[in-house]
């Protein structure tokens, strides 16, 4: 079984950056792709943002993300993490890191939630006006 705990979020003010870590632990060599997701209330989960975990160094950005935020891992310390800049009101959600048995390849983005197998609790981001 694989456990991931997401940590760093917080409340900021427009125009703000945070920065949001994801950490594994247990069977994480089932892991080949780390996401991160999040759910603003009211609103369908959706995709943020996927890395290899292994086998691959594709990164991929849901649209309204790219530019602004960045995600990246550390394999060494079974970490992902996810800076995000120039924050808008419209990014308060809670952004939930999640792990995949399946591979990010350049045919797919990892922006299917149902490809992911682990999931954490969430972390809670509020971006104020």
């Amino acid at each position: 079984q694989v456990q991931l705990v997401e940590s760093g979020g917080g409340l900021v003010q427009a125009g703000g950056s945070l920065r949001l870590s994801c950490g594994a632990s247990g069977h994480t060599f089932n892991i080949y792709t780390m996401g991160w997701f999040r759910q603003a209330p009211g609103k369908e989960r959706e995709f943020v943002s996927a890395i290899n975990w292994s086998g691959g160094d594709y990164i991929y950005y849901a649209d309204s993300m790219k530019g602004r935020f960045t995600i990246s891992r550390d394999n060494a310390k079974n970490m992902v993490y996810l800076q995000m800049n120039s924050l808008e009101p419209e990014d308060t959600a809670v952004y939930y890191c999640a792990g995949s048995r399946y591979v990010l390849t350049e045919y797919g983005s990892g922006a299917n939630e149902k490809e992911y197998d682990y999931w954490g609790q969430g972390t809670q981001v509020t971006v104020s006006s």
